[in-house]
């Protein structure tokens, strides 16, 4: 008891940690390098583009893919128009590159000022990562005392992504969830709620729609029993497209055209891209693709209360994010069930050299953040803050890392489950070769 009271302590000052890392020294080096470089700062609201396009949208019947919105996104999210002739301008023209059905999501908040709505979506994110870290413990079938949960909670509500997606208020928490709500009502037999959840979490589409067809792959594999899942993911997904076609006819190519032209303007690199080059980034990404889709077809048959399963769920969270055409910390946030699996299973297991090495850089990439913005706090006690903010990217500096060693652990342990047969109890179905 002792010992758990110690932890929870220490991860409640682990992440507050990160957050005072985050006011203190990141947000005040930031706007003095704006205001250095001539950078514009506005509201800097990654929900005010998408709150905006939907307002403008539902009150006026405005387009929200036209040019015309995109300027006045950028007069409020940057503070005024983007100058193609500064050079230190942003890149990223902040359009609104969603679903439009993302509308339907935010509708309730467009009668509001966006001053409210920005604190309420605040507190509304925060609750729902919380409820994301409770929803993977059922989703990989892990039963810990209170206290463990709590600790949970504290080390992902202090982590980098998730201070990033609350303070930016992005909607990648709100699709986290929904994978989450997905997931554990795969678990618990739901499956036509899990269908309608992961329909509604395709207002990010590039985290949802390889979910999906992992879980269209499971399903095959026992169609009479799963089907329902698909049907309630098409069905709700119809009605959101139909709506949105309604709402505003032919925005299916307005919205393709948006994601083009973001994906021009933001670079379109993913994790892969950054540490190789593109080339060898999109090659190494279809090794990454066929690698996972060969462990899950060979486990698509196995129960949703199975470990077999866990370790494709696993597999698969990672996966998304090292694969897909964008990077950014806040996406991360999908990484919960995946860690959480690991730290279930990897220590009930023997391992190699290999697991042992792949699950202490997990534990590195995963703790030095937290570790070194504890650092950095420390110093403004001693040190000048010009000193300090020269160092501002200590804590960040494996946040384009994280999902290799994650990736590469499970890979390896779920590797070893499959050989070692005393998982066999614990759910993994016989094989033929």
């Amino acid at each position: 008891m002792t010992r758990s009271r110690f932890g929870l302590l220490l991860a409640v000052v682990l992440a507050s940690a990160m957050w005072c890392y985050v006011d203190l020294i990141l947000v005040p080096y930031q706007i003095g390098d704006a205001a250095r470089v001539g950078r514009p700062r506005g509201n800097l609201s990654d929900l005010y583009p998408r709150w905006l396009g939907a307002r403008e949208l539902l009150q006026h019947h405005r387009d929200p893919y036209s040019p015309e919105i995109t300027r006045e996104i950028q007069v409020g999210y940057y503070g005024r128009t983007l100058d193609p002739a500064r050079p230190n301008d942003p890149k990223d023209q902040q359009g609104f590159a969603y679903p439009v059905y993302v509308v339907f999501v935010l509708a309730p908040s467009v009668w509001f000022p966006f001053s409210a709505v920005q604190v309420a979506f605040r507190v509304l994110l925060f609750l729902l990562i919380v409820a994301s870290v409770l929803l993977w413990l059922v989703a990989v079938q892990w039963r810990i005392s209170w206290t463990g949960k709590l600790i949970a909670i504290a080390l992902v509500l202090g982590s980098f992504p998730a201070v990033q997606a609350i303070r930016l208020q992005q909607l990648s928490a709100v699709a986290s969830f929904l994978v989450a709500v997905c997931a554990a009502c795969v678990v618990k037999r739901r499956l036509v709620s899990a269908g309608v959840a992961l329909a509604l979490a395709t207002i990010k589409p590039q985290l949802a729609l390889p979910f999906a067809g992992w879980l269209l792959l499971w399903t095959a594999g026992n169609w009479r029993s799963r089907q329902t899942l698909i049907w309630g993911f098409l069905g709700t997904l119809g009605i959101l497209v139909i709506g949105g076609e309604l709402l505003l006819p032919g925005w299916i190519s307005e919205f393709r055209a948006a994601t083009a032209a973001y994906l021009q303007y933001t670079g379109g690199t993913s994790p892969l891209d950054l540490s190789l080059t593109p080339t060898w980034g999109r090659a190494v990404s279809a090794v990454v693709i066929l690698g996972i889709t060969f462990a899950c077809w060979r486990w698509h048959r196995a129960p949703a209360d199975s470990a077999a399963f866990r370790w494709s769920l696993a597999m698969v969270l990672t996966g998304i994010l090292v694969v897909i055409p964008t990077f950014a910390p806040y996406n991360q946030l999908l990484l919960i069930g995946a860690l959480l699996v690991l730290a279930q299973q990897a220590p009930r297991m023997k391992h190699g050299r290999l697991q042992r090495l792949a699950l202490a850089m997990v534990l590195v990439v995963v703790l030095a953040p937290l570790i070194t913005a504890t650092g950095l706090d420390l110093s403004l006690l001693f040190v000048q803050r010009v000193t300090v903010e020269r160092v501002w990217m200590l804590p960040l500096w494996s946040s384009w890392a994280i999902p290799f060693p994650i990736l590469a652990a499970v890979s390896l342990c779920a590797g070893q489950a499959v050989r070692q047969e005393h998982l066999g109890a614990q759910g993994f179905p016989k094989m033929s070769s």
